[in-house]
């Protein structure tokens, strides 16, 4: 019998053995260094091998294995990233001023951000990620710390004295393919997530704890800005599915701003890329659905917020099922808002801006169910019910000169009697 009769079998159990070999995951108890240090190792050797990253439980760190993973800096993805959190805890430091997670095509200083794929992040049992202890700096752009949002970092020389986008818990921008699924977020020091010209994801199964207040060493703070899920300029097709748990600001947010003096990367903005209008529609926040929302904002808020101005649209949006689950203290401004008329947003948009939105199966106790404070075109609202709370279910502050081919189904108003 000829040997090489063997040599078809022995090259399938080679490649048997070289695949499993490499489908096997990455742990940052591999490496030595800083926990953030560890982590960053793991993912950057992951996304070059295809390898999936898993962040287990217990950090074996110096051998005194803890429950905890303790960040000074962000994790950065990339392309190709499976990043896994199995039943772990990840903190902010008292020494970190930056996300939690963030594609590492972005970031101070970076002027241009080259486009970035398939990048999922995935929850497994229970996954916490949580703020510091002593934040350096909470709030966006337009807070000033220690005056009206907590941070350490006030009145320090060097350092910026405002909020950013470093304080925003997962940032992502230009990232095409990506997942973001089973996690819970607390106490962060801004928005939660935001990503920024991203699309073709699905975010699942979040939920979030914020009330923009916190005691910190005995005294009250505030934490401002405290949103769960932002989508900014250029974001499309994307699926938000189950969102729990309150935010101590809106709880999802739509927003489309402009702000052509800010450049990407830099320390004094809310964005990390170009707040600007790229034009021919690829700034506009499109092709969304939103479904299965069960929480409320603690601030008194939105629930579910859509705002654009300066040209940049918002449309074809789906919000399917609402529920408010608010119990003491605020109630929200409203379940939904729509636009807003103050200048400082840019205004009422022109009709035709907001469009094909569908609203469907609302139940809140807000003040305004339904808050129109821009414009509505070729849109449908369906199945809004309200208790609880007086007023009627859809309010027009805008004015209904604003709202053009609305058609309103099965929306009503039931008053608490004392």
């Amino acid at each position: 019998m000829k040997p090489t009769r063997y040599l078809p079998i022995i090259l399938l159990l080679i490649a048997l053995l070289t695949t499993t070999a490499h489908a096997s995951p990455i742990t940052p108890n591999d490496f030595e260094g800083t926990d953030s240090e560890r982590i960053n190792q793991a993912v950057a050797l992951g996304a070059k091998t295809g390898q999936p990253i898993v962040i287990p439980r217990m950090n074996n760190n110096n051998g005194n294995p803890r429950p905890l993973w303790l960040l000074d800096t962000a994790i950065l993805v990339h392309s190709n990233t499976l990043l896994e959190l199995e039943n772990c805890h990840l903190k902010l430091s008292d020494i970190s001023r930056d996300n939690f997670i963030r594609s590492a095509n972005c970031g101070m200083g970076i002027t241009d951000i080259k486009p970035m794929t398939n990048i999922h992040i995935i929850g497994k049992g229970r996954v916490v990620l949580e703020g510091a202890d002593h934040p350096r700096s909470t709030g966006d752009s337009a807070k000033t710390l220690g005056q009206r949002t907590y941070g350490t970092d006030t009145g320090k020389e060097g350092v910026s004295q405002t909020g950013d986008w470093r304080n925003i818990g997962i940032l992502m921008a230009y990232v095409e393919n990506f997942r973001i699924d089973n996690i819970h977020m607390e106490d962060f020091h801004s928005w939660a997530i935001s990503l920024e010209r991203c699309s073709k994801g699905v975010m699942r199964d979040l939920d979030f704890a914020a009330t923009e207040h916190l005691t910190i060493d005995g005294k009250a703070a505030t934490f401002l800005n405290q949103d769960g899920i932002d989508l900014r300029q250029g974001c499309h097709d994307i699926t938000i599915d189950t969102v729990t748990g309150h935010t101590g600001d809106d709880l999802v947010a739509l927003t489309n701003i402009l702000n052509d003096a800010k450049v990407a990367g830099s320390p004094d903005y809310i964005m990390v890329s170009k707040p600007n209008n790229r034009g021919q529609g690829l700034d506009d926040i499109r092709h969304i659905t939103i479904r299965n929302v069960r929480g409320h904002t603690e601030g008194g808020h939105h629930i579910v917020r859509l705002l654009n101005a300066s040209g940049l649209k918002i449309h074809d949006v789906i919000i399917d099922g609402l529920i408010d689950t608010f119990g003491t203290g605020k109630r929200a401004k409203a379940a939904i808002k729509i636009g807003d008329s103050n200048p400082a947003w840019g205004g009422v948009t022109p009709l035709g801006d907001t469009y094909n939105i569908i609203i469907n199966n609302i139940i809140s106790r807000a003040q305004h169910i339904i808050l129109i404070g821009g414009s509505l075109s070729e849109s449908l609202i369906s199945n809004v019910q309200k208790y609880d709370a007086p007023g009627d279910s859809i309010t027009y502050q805008s004015g209904k000169d604003y709202v053009r081919n609305v058609r309103v189904v099965n929306v009503d108003s039931l008053v608490h009697s004392e």
